[in-house]
C-alpha cells in the first residue's frame, strides 16, 4: 500500500475578509476532492485571512499512480487560478 500525502501554502490576492478565504479554500477543497476522491483540509493558517495551508492524502497500489496524482493535484490548484502556489511538501510512504 503506498500513501501519498502533502500540504500546500497559497497566497490568496485580493482577501480582505475571512469570510473571503472561506469561499476561495472551499472551492479550492471541493476540486480537489471531486477530481482525485483523495482526503482534503484546511490545516493551518486558520486566521490569516491572506494565506491558507491546505492538507490532502491519497492512497494507491502503485507508487508510480500516487506519484502522478499527487503531481495532477499540485497543477490542478495551480491552473485553477483561484490562488498563488507559494509553498508544497509532499511525500509518499510504502507500507
Amino acid at each position: 500500500m503506498v500513501i501519498g500525502f502533502g500540504v500546500i501554502t497559497l497566497r490568496i490576492h485580493d482577501c480582505r475578509s475571512l469570510k473571503a478565504k472561506r469561499r476561495v479554500v472551499k472551492a479550492v477543497i471541493a476540486k480537489v476532492r471531486n477530481g482525485f476522491n483523495a482526503s482534503v483540509a484546511e490545516v493551518g493558517a486558520n486566521d490569516v485571512y491572506h494565506r491558507a495551508e491546505i492538507g490532502f492524502a491519497l492512497v494507491g497500489n502503485s507508487r508510480s499512480l500516487v506519484n502522478s496524482k499527487l503531481d495532477k493535484i499540485l497543477n490542478m490548484i495551480d491552473d485553477a487560478g483561484l490562488a498563488e502556489i507559494v509553498d508544497s511538501e509532499m511525500e509518499l510512504m510504502t507500507i
